[in-house]
């Protein structure tokens, strides 16, 4: 029987997550509490996955990372804190889910049937010139990272699939102008990362099916852009951001787990595909939408310096929009479960 071997580097007996196959190497291996872990499982089964991820301690990677794990996937958390990751991924709720830090990642990643990429400072924080930096350079290194060790990997053991995260500030900001997968670039900071995000993808090996999620604002009460709003938005009485008028391209959290979770395993699936909800809004709306789900009325404009101050130049995630149409999944017809916004606020807040 052919079988599957994973090595993770040396971790204590007490915290190991791997499934309960352990070879100690040496005797000294006792007498620390310490040893390499393998993991040795026969051939896939069905339709089972092995998939690795990167960002899996994130908003949206953690939610990925539950979704795969209770339909029976293996799943490899490729991370750079494994005491953060066990922290959120419990041995006792996950079990035979791998946690891997940098020094372990190539292991992981060879053998694995996909890789999903998720890595990235989040960009709904305070900027400052060095935040700006880590903004683009987590992103680009993490990717470049990824697909190296992907391009390393021998052809037998190579991933067949990598899903690689980028954003819908690749198009640029506007008010009138309306953008899809085949619209060009825009030429602002966010664009500027998300080519280079993308173009570090795009190195993968031709043989590797590789998908693009130009994402929009994620939607969820756990994180992203919305949590930080929520009390800002409470603070002034649940009214409009700035002047309103800008667009509002979103997409529910569960809906953007969905589309990746279709694109590790349906194989049209490929290229550029925007994240986003099918129905974007002015923000005016998504305000009295939101008013609405919280039940508070939506009439003190929340000032724009308010935001900023929470939010530092990276308010202009929210300030500054565009309106992004997913007209590649929709091609595919994939079945978005919110489609409105007033149905996705309604099922965060409720």
């Amino acid at each position: 029987m052919k079988m599957e071997v994973c090595r993770a580097t040396s971790i204590s007996w007490a915290n190991s997550i791997s499934p309960p196959h352990h070879f100690p190497q040496t005797s000294t291996v006792w007498k620390f509490q310490r040893m390499t872990t393998f993991c040795v499982r026969s051939s896939q089964k069905g339709d089972e996955m092995i998939v690795s991820v990167t960002g899996a301690t994130g908003f949206i990677g953690k939610r990925l990372v539950q979704r795969l794990h209770a339909d029976n996937h293996r799943v490899r958390v490729l991370t750079r804190s494994k005491s953060k990751a066990l922290s959120i991924f419990p041995v006792r709720e996950f079990p035979g889910l791998i946690i891997a830090e940098e020094a372990e990642w190539r292991n992981c990643i060879q053998g694995s049937t996909a890789v999903v990429n998720l890595a990235g400072l989040p960009i709904s924080t305070r900027w400052s010139p060095d935040i700006k930096k880590e903004i683009k350079e987590s992103r680009i290194k993490a990717t470049s990272k990824v697909v190296d060790l992907i391009n390393g990997s021998q052809n037998e053991r190579r991933p067949k699939v990598l899903i690689s995260a980028t954003a819908v500030g690749y198009y640029g900001t506007s008010e009138t102008r309306v953008f899809d997968e085949q619209s060009p670039s825009g030429n602002d900071y966010l664009a500027e990362v998300c080519r280079e995000w993308e173009a570090s993808a795009l190195r993968v090996d031709k043989d590797v099916r590789l998908a693009l999620i130009r994402i929009g604002v994620v939607l969820g009460k756990e994180g992203g852009a919305l949590a930080k709003m929520i009390p800002l938005f409470m603070m002034f009485a649940g009214g409009p951001l700035g002047t309103g008028k800008q667009w509002f391209s979103w997409i529910h959290v569960d809906d953007l787990v969905n589309l990746i979770y279709e694109a590790l395993s349906n194989p049209s699936y490929k290229g550029v595909i925007n994240g986003t909800a099918p129905n974007p809004v002015r923000l005016s709306e998504m305000c009295d939408q939101l008013g609405s789900a919280l039940g508070r009325p939506s009439w003190l404009p929340v000032p724009d310096i308010a935001l900023k101050a929470v939010l530092g130049e990276g308010a202009c995630v929210v300030l500054e929009g565009q309106k992004v149409l997913p007209k590649r999944a929709k091609e595919l017809s994939f079945s978005f479960k919110y489609p409105y916004i007033k149905d996705a606020l309604r099922s965060i807040m409720s």
